[in-house]
This record gives C-alpha cells, sequence and structure tokens, in this order.
C-alpha cells in the first residue's frame, strides 16, 4: 500500500528554477515572443477571415493551423510570463493536467491538420474538375470540427489515466507540464501508462506520415504531368506545405528524443531547450512560411502594413 502522505498533489517546475537567474531577461525574451506571435498570427487568421477570395478550403485549413498555433503559444507563454515575474515554480496537479492536456492536444491537432491538407492538395491537383465538390467549404469545416473532436477525445484519455496514478515525486523536469513528465513521477507500476501512451503516439504518427507522404508522392506525380503554368503554381503549394510539415516533423523528433534520453545523465538546460524547440518553433515558423510564400496571403499583409506606415505618418 502506497502512504497517502507520500502522495503529490504540487510540483516543482525545474525549467523555471533554471531560468531564476536570469528570469528578467527570459521574462523579456518570452513577452517579446508571445507578442510577435500573437499580433502577427491573428492578422493572418483576421485576412483569411474577412477577404472573401481566401474562403477556400486551403486557406480554412491554414486558419485552423494557424489558429491552433495561437493556442499552442497561450498554454505556454501566459502562465510561463506570471511565473517568471512573480518567482513561483510550484504547479498544483490540477493545473498541471490541464497544461499538459491543452499541450499534446496542440501537437495533435498540429499533425491531424497537416494530414488533411495533404489530401486537399493531392484532390486539388488530382481531381480538379471535381475538387469543387469534393471539397467544399462545409466538408473542410467539418474536417476541421472532426480534428478537434477527435483530438479532445483522443489526448484526453491518457491525460486521465495519469490523473488516476499515485504520483510521489514533485520535480518535474521541463519548462512546462506534459504527460509523459508525469507519468515517470507515479509512485507504483506505470507500465500501463507507458505502453497506452507509446502505442498511441506510434499508431498517429506512423498512420498521419503514410497518407501525408503518399498524397505528396502522388501530387507530384500528378504535376509532372500537367501544363507548366499549373505545374508552377501546384508545386509552389507544396512546397510551401512541405516546409511548414518538416519544421513540425524536426520539432517532433526533438520532443520524441527528449523522452528517450536519460535524465540523470542529460542536462537540464538540455531537457528545456529541446521542449521549448518542440512547442514554440511551429507556432512561429507557420505564419512566417504562409505569410512569406503564400502569394494571396502575402500581398494583403504587405498592404495592412502600408497601413499602419500611412496612419503613423504625421498629418501635415
Amino acid at each position: 500500500m502506497i502512504n497517502v502522505s507520500t502522495i503529490s498533489t504540487s510540483f516543482i517546475i525545474l525549467g523555471l528554477v533554471e531560468m531564476e537567474r536570469l528570469k528578467y531577461f527570459y521574462f523579456t525574451i518570452s513577452l517579446a515572443l508571445y507578442l510577435i506571435i500573437m499580433l502577427f498570427t491573428s492578422m493572418i487568421v483576421s485576412i483569411i477571415v474577412t477577404e472573401p477570395r481566401l474562403h477556400e478550403p486551403m486557406y480554412l485549413f491554414i486558419c485552423n493551423l494557424l489558429i491552433n498555433g495561437i493556442f499552442g503559444s497561450t498554454t505556454l507563454f501566459p502562465k510561463l510570463i506570471i511565473n517568471l515575474l512573480s518567482g513561483s515554480k510550484i504547479v498544483s496537479l490540477v493545473d498541471c493536467l490541464i497544461q499538459a492536456f491543452c499541450v499534446h492536444t496542440f501537437g495533435a491537432v498540429e499533425l491531424l491538420t497537416f494530414t488533411v491538407m495533404a489530401q486537399d492538395r493531392y484532390l486539388a491537383v488530382g481531381q480538379p474538375l471535381r475538387y469543387p465538390t469534393l471539397m467544399t467549404n462545409g466538408k473542410a469545416l467539418t474536417f476541421i470540427a472532426m480534428i478537434w473532436v477527435t483530438t479532445f477525445i483522443g489526448v484526453l484519455v491518457p491525460v486521465m489515466m495519469t490523473a488516476w496514478l499515485p504520483l510521489c515525486g514533485i520535480n518535474i523536469n521541463n519548462l512546462f507540464c506534459d504527460n509523459m513528465s508525469l507519468v515517470k513521477l507515479a509512485c507504483g507500476n506505470s507500465s500501463v501508462n507507458n505502453i497506452f501512451g507509446a502505442v498511441q503516439a506510434f499508431l498517429m504518427i506512423f498512420i498521419a506520415l503514410v497518407i501525408i507522404i503518399y498524397c505528396y508522392i502522388k501530387t507530384f506525380l500528378i504535376c509532372l504531368k500537367v501544363s507548366k503554368e499549373a505545374y508552377q503554381k501546384a508545386v509552389s503549394t507544396l512546397v510551401t506545405h512541405l516546409y511548414a510539415f518538416s519544421s513540425f516533423l524536426i520539432t517532433t523528433f526533438f520532443v520524441l528524443l527528449r523522452y528517450r534520453l536519460n535524465s540523470a545523465t542529460f542536462p537540464l538546460y538540455g531537457h528545456i531547450t529541446l521542449s521549448f524547440i518542440g512547442l514554440v518553433t511551429p507556432t512561429i515558423v507557420n505564419p512566417l512560411i504562409y505569410g512569406i510564400r503564400t502569394e494571396a496571403l502575402r500581398s494583403k499583409i504587405i498592404q495592412n502594413f502600408r497601413k499602419l506606415h500611412d496612419l503613423r505618418k504625421p498629418n501635415v
């Protein structure tokens, strides 16, 4: 039997302990990053929402990707900024579980959205005449709703399994709470949680990668058979998606690598860096890639910046 008095209900975020010496520097960097992500991403989302000619499935999926980026950055930065300013390093179990749920939701929505976007481009290039009926805005919104609902259910199960575990440790070797960091603090046997989490993550990533790789290979093969103008337009769009997806894939590798490293031998700042890169990079890279490489978005962004510049000019 586990002694009830040893079960932990609050935890120390070791990442915050590591940042204590330069906390005002990290506070400034975190605040600046969060504001830049929110302002730039919100601007692109508002462009897609308010511009009628961008009301197409591809832009709806991009919009969902960017909204998820806002969700992901909000999962980390506000709490981090407040904790750095207040000097607090302790988090309750409930708050930790909520943050873990949000962190994993962000990652799963990102992966599923890229999967649907690959299928969307395959249909657009492979079935151009039937595409308007195969992928309508209504169907795109249905796919987006399914992504969020499926993710909520899929992430809730392992997080609830963790909530029922008796946790004896108090040190979270990270900058934020995630499910595996909590499972490692279990008093007894947590093999069921580990196996379930590993199998779920493997199946999800494997199936998504198979679909994405298949769709992009088939799409590129189709592009080789179309006219030069259609080829250039299709390939430009595909390359944009591949840039964004590759960035997400690399950061996911960093996160998976962190879970495989021995906490006793791998330095704490290494864990902080890998987890921070894994969560933050997609929220920065996605709006930059789609804002710069997507012509319709780029022209509207430049137009908005010019308007802001004109408003700052003093009236003569």
